[in-house]
């Protein structure tokens, strides 16, 4: 599996993540990226992102507008 890199997330852009709580059963959640919190260009467990209704969380699926 390809891992996202930073440059493909945009702030505006719908998501899947996982919580922090929902690792362990790999449980998504979606939403719209509100801020971009990873530094780096890639991380092994996805870009950690700020969602716009507060939940943060590390991207693992980009989607097209809804």
């Amino acid at each position: 599996m390809d891992t996202i890199k930073r440059k493909d997330i945009k702030i505006g852009q719908y998501v899947a993540i996982v919580l922090k709580r929902d690792q362990k059963s790999g449980e998504h959640s979606v939403g719209v990226v509100k801020r971009i919190l990873t530094k780096s260009r890639d991380h092994p467990h996805g870009i950690k992102v700020m969602l716009e209704d507060g939940r943060v969380g590390r991207v693992q699926e980009t989607m097209e507008d809804e």
